[in-house]
């Protein structure tokens, strides 16, 4: 299965994060997109999680009514912080928008993907700089440059072709490696719904992504398949 496959290759278990386990002080650190390398630094991770909620972004959450489903969730991962249930227990941030609206946040943990981009690295550590003071109940982690790119050549191994997974892909991987029971809300790249409705791209804008970089309908297919399989479930329907 699925799940067995991305744990012997990627290991999102142990290697999801940069912690004092899997990094050791003053190794080198490879960006993900880049062979540049970036030199010093730290975390923990949760060990096994039930029934997970992913929640995208995409325009078929809105007015869906899919908030209490989502907070039924024994874990709820969030790509970027929605309104649309109140539950977090890890949301993916932008640092260069995080401080001004951390409260919003809970005590969830922040992921930030500091070594995507070699632009993300210092904003990234300042904003660990800046919330630690202030909110040492907050944990601050930051993705695995090794765990992306083995998920991304996982995948570039099965026939996705794109330039870079999506935020929204990576963490539906994540689930279906640490969870029983995966759930995915949002997750619609396309501006029409299934009663032929229009859409917006995402459920607080129309703002398309950026071209050439993410292949959204292909991964779509991907999670539709998966979907068909039985190792996870689309929500593409308002909730009861």
């Amino acid at each position: 299965p699925l799940k067995l496959r991305l744990r012997f290759c990627c290991n999102a278990t142990d290697l999801l994060y940069l912690t004092k386990k899997n990094t050791a002080v003053n190794q080198s650190i490879t960006y993900e997109t880049s062979n540049r390398v970036y030199k010093d630094f730290p975390w923990s991770s949760r060990g096994h999680l039930g029934r997970c909620a992913v929640v995208g972004n995409g325009g078929i959450l809105k007015n869906s009514s899919c908030g209490r489903e989502i907070d039924s969730a024994d874990f709820v991962i969030r790509y970027i912080l929605s309104d649309v249930g109140v539950k977090t227990d890890l949301v993916t941030i932008n640092p260069s928008l995080l401080v001004r609206h951390v409260s919003v946040y809970g005590n969830a943990s922040l992921m930030i993907p500091a070594f995507a981009y070699t632009v993300c690295t210092a904003v990234s550590i300042k904003t660990l700089q800046v919330l630690q003071p202030i909110r040492p109940q907050q944990p601050v982690v930051f993705f695995s440059p090794y765990y992306l790119k083995t998920l991304d050549r996982f995948w570039k191994g099965l026939g996705l072709k794109e330039k870079r997974l999506s935020t929204g892909f990576m963490l539906v991987n994540m689930a279906l490696e640490l969870c029983d029971d995966v759930h995915l809300y949002g997750f619609w790249p396309f501006d029409i719904n299934l009663k032929q409705q229009t859409l917006q791209h995402h459920y607080y804008d129309n703002k398309p992504p950026k071209p050439f970089v993410h292949a959204m309908p292909e991964e779509f297919i991907y999670l539709l398949q998966l979907h068909s399989q039985g190792a996870l479930t689309l929500h593409l329907q308002p909730c009861l």
